[in-house]
């Protein structure tokens, strides 16, 4: 029986922070790191990762989770902000993160911070495939590189090549590359968005995330194409709706549920756009290690994901979509894949 060793993972965000303890058996990635404590914290209600920590290691020796006096001998954090030589500053809680810093504070030897995407790219190698939706089977290559993709508030991408024994993850800002319209909807798109945020260049998250979704909803509305929604109208102007804040591109997905024609084609255009993106990504990487698509649209609207429309988007590559047929696709269902990333490369070392 291999030895087991006593891990920190966390996930931090500007609103929560998840913290986990994990006992790791051997360096293990996937069923070999044990969940054994498990809280999530307001980030706002502390002035410093350190005193949320502490008393995180405290509730869990109260829950007979931790011994008195125990201390995990590694941790990793992902951070949804630049990391820069393990150091993170995330300005809307007033946090300086070093893991320098956390780690002789905290009484860790070793304290790594991520990007919470590269933490994502860790996850994908830890999961199941009962938290996966499956696009493409493809004909994987376990010594390929994976890739990684995900929309939401902005477009993250990312990719991890296997070294030894062990997968190294980078983030990458794949998500400015110009945006490169393959029609002539698109191509109007284009010239709205230039018009509309007065700016010389699109870049592919301006169309392939949250406000992409708006900002196509708003082109088709002006353009035309279809009637507006009085209520994401009242909602785009600031307004509450039922005495909430809501997300206008949550009700547009939810408006293309329910038959409403203008929100309909918002996410058709939207979801072609995203497959194809993947698609550009994937013939640069070719990932038969597996194409993942991580972020809280893809998870939330699963139905209209795999209604054929980004996947047909994805293989839409000429005289080369043959190369894509043998890249494997999935959609992560799994919310704490981050998590589960960060406990991943904190068991790496």
């Amino acid at each position: 029986m291999g030895t087991s060793t006593l891990l920190l993972a966390g996930d931090i965000g500007g609103t929560k922070t998840i913290l986990r303890l994990v006992r790791a058996e051997d360096g293990a990635t996937g069923s070999g790191l044990d969940p054994c404590y498990e809280k999530e914290y307001p980030s706002g209600d502390f002035p410093d990762l350190v005193p949320m920590v502490t008393e995180f290691f405290q509730e869990a020796i109260a829950q007979n989770c931790l011994d008195d006096g125990e201390k995990p001998a590694r941790a990793c954090f992902g951070i949804a902000g630049p990391v820069v030589d393990n150091m993170s500053k995330l300005t809307n809680l007033g946090w300086n993160l070093a893991g320098d810093r956390l780690g002789a504070e905290l009484g860790i030897e070793t304290v790594t911070l991520i990007n919470d995407f590269v933490a994502i790219g860790y996850g994908v190698l830890g999961l199941e495939e009962s938290q996966l939706c499956q696009l493409q089977a493809g004909d994987r290559d376990p010594e390929a590189p994976i890739g990684v993709i995900g929309a939401g508030t902005g477009l993250g991408q990312g990719f991890a090549i296997k070294m030894g024994d062990r997968y190294r993850v980078f983030g990458c800002e794949g998500g400015h590359v110009d945006f490169a319209p393959r029609s002539d909807l698109e191509r109007e798109l284009l010239d709205y968005l230039r018009g509309n945020l007065e700016i010389s260049r699109v870049s592919a998250e301006r169309v392939i995330s949250g406000q992409g979704i708006l900002g196509i909803y708003q082109y088709l509305r002006d353009t035309s194409f279809a009637a507006a929604v009085p209520e994401i109208e009242r909602v785009i102007k600031g307004e509450k709706v039922e005495g909430k804040t809501q997300d206008p591109g949550a009700l547009i997905s939810q408006g293309a549920k329910e038959g409403q024609d203008i929100c309909a084609a918002t996410m058709r255009l939207f979801i072609s756009a995203y497959g194809a993106e993947a698609g550009n990504l994937a013939l640069k990487l070719l990932p038969r290690g597996g194409l993942y698509i991580a972020g809280g649209i893809a998870a939330k609207n699963l139905d209209l994901m795999t209604d054929g429309v980004f996947m047909e988007a994805f293989k839409d590559k000429g005289r080369v979509s043959p190369l894509l047929d043998q890249v494997p696709v999935a959609i992560i269902t799994e919310q704490k894949v981050g998590l589960i990333g960060a406990a991943g490369c904190a068991a790496q070392g």
